[in-house]
């Protein structure tokens, strides 16, 4: 087996550490982990198993902030007190003598918390009905001065199908275990990381890459509030080209930026006095100069490619993010292409080991166009100075390198000489993958260094 070969079947050490660290749980280990939780909190404060529950949740499912907090309170008693999940020692509830119940006003058996606030089953229920669809997993007394929480016993005790509950809990669990994460494919997965140090990019069992802290798809090497800062922009920004697009248009003589607020189109521009028609930009004074009704192929007056000043430093950025993003998108397309290729390698001469390398170049390639993607977030923000020319230089030299690898793929097989294509394609990714690296290992030793100075966009 040659040495190309062994590589498809090398491990990689450092990627069986990172699997070391992380867990992928459906459903079922998600709620066998919360039990466990829950278990190893109730043996030390010996209360309920819904009570532990959601003192767990109070505290990030941390049990040692849960703990250190408990030991420093004392007593018990008023912990849980504090916590909402004992009432307070005076407690004014309703008549326990009265068999009518307060909200439907109907006789029959009521029940309810240590509160002492009492209802009917059916009154209960839907409450309790109407907080789980809002996704309550903290649902309080149903009495509107009563924070007093419902433990999830008596919340299950209260609904006729308990498994709608068990749902939202294991949501929760989720959405407040900072250890814990969904992946945003549609595996129904999350991702349980042993710390939060390695919390970093994430790729699932199922083979969708997310960033761990924000749960978007990886982003390196931008960091997640500039991320954030960024696809804000990118929304408010674009709605306000499109509305200079439609109600601005530069002057045809000094190309001053002209606002149309008036039904009349006639225009004269503030700075040269020029009169012009907003429709169609002929001189206004000479009536043969312009015609309104006619569409003229080769009018150039409406190629108005950037915005104003304010917004020209955002398009350049943003074309060249859509593109790399749009590219990414295409090259989708290729991996049926590589396919074929690979089978039609096999019936040619190759094995099927041979042929892999089709596969990572494929690989390398679509994460090489969301870094490039990426990049020009990460540079919109970024102070102009002597590292951001090394950074521009290792983004251009790997932008070169994708587009000339994405060529190699795209191109027809050579069926005189397979064993040069290859070597040309392997050549070319395992540069690409360098240069990734070597410009990722710049932003990342940047950021540690504190290097980078970022502006807020504008």
């Amino acid at each position: 087996m040659s040495s190309d070969d062994e590589d498809v079947y090398m491990e990689d050490d450092s990627d069986q550490k990172d699997d070391d660290k992380l867990e992928f749980l459906d459903s079922e280990d998600l709620e066998e982990d919360m039990k466990m939780a829950i278990e190893s909190v109730k043996i030390v404060l010996q209360v309920s198993s819904g009570v532990c529950r959601l003192l767990l949740q109070k505290y990030k499912w941390s049990k040692e902030s849960l703990l250190d907090r408990f030991y420093e309170n004392q007593d018990t008693v008023s912990f849980l007190i504090d916590a909402h999940l004992l009432p307070g020692r005076s407690v004014a509830g309703c008549d326990q003598s009265s068999t009518e119940c307060q909200i439907c006003c109907t006789e029959g058996e009521l029940s309810g918390l240590a509160c002492n606030h009492l209802a009917c089953k059916d009154c209960w229920n839907a409450y309790i009905t109407d907080k789980i669809k809002e996704k309550h997993s903290e649902i309080e007394c149903m009495a509107s001065d009563c924070k007093l929480l419902i433990e999830d016993e008596r919340v299950i005790n209260y609904l006729e199908d308990p498994s709608i509950y068990q749902k939202v809990l294991v949501n929760s669990y989720v959405a407040t275990n900072k250890s814990l994460r969904w992946c945003p494919g549609s595996c129904g997965k999350a991702v349980k990381v042993r710390s939060l140090a390695d919390a970093s990019i994430i790729i699932c069992s199922c083979g969708v890459c997310f960033c761990f802290s924000c749960g978007h798809e990886g982003h390196d090497p931008i960091n997640c509030r500039l991320l954030k800062l960024w696809m804000k922009k990118c929304q408010e920004d674009n709605q306000t080209f499109n509305w200079i697009n439609v109600n601005t248009k530069d002057c045809p003589k000094c190309s001053s930026p002209i606002e149309k607020n008036g039904g009349c189109n006639y225009m004269r521009c503030h700075a040269c006095k020029y009169e012009f028609c907003w429709l169609c930009f002929g001189y206004w004074k000479d009536e043969g100069a312009h015609s309104c009704n006619k569409f003229n192929e080769t009018d150039n007056s409406s190629k108005r490619e950037t915005c104003r000043i304010s917004l020209e430093k955002y398009l350049f950025y943003y074309n060249r993010y859509l593109a790399h993003h749009r590219s990414l998108n295409l090259e989708q397309k290729l991996k049926d292409i590589v396919t074929t290729k690979m089978d039609h390698m096999q019936d040619l001469s190759m094995s099927w080991v041979e042929v892999q390398f089709l596969q990572k170049a494929f690989e390398v390639l679509s994460e090489c166009r969301r870094t490039l993607m990426y990049t020009y977030a990460f540079a919109f923000f970024l102070k102009r100075d002597n590292n951001v020319m090394i950074f521009e230089a290792n983004q251009a030299d790997l932008e070169r390198s994708t587009e000339q690898l994405s060529g190699l793929l795209e191109r027809d097989l050579d069926h005189d000489d397979l064993i040069g294509m290859k070597q040309a394609v392997q050549d070319k990714f395992r540069y690409v993958e360098q240069r990734q690296k070597v410009l990722l290992d710049h932003c990342a030793e940047g950021k540690d260094l504190d290097i980078w100075k970022f502006n807020d966009g504008n």
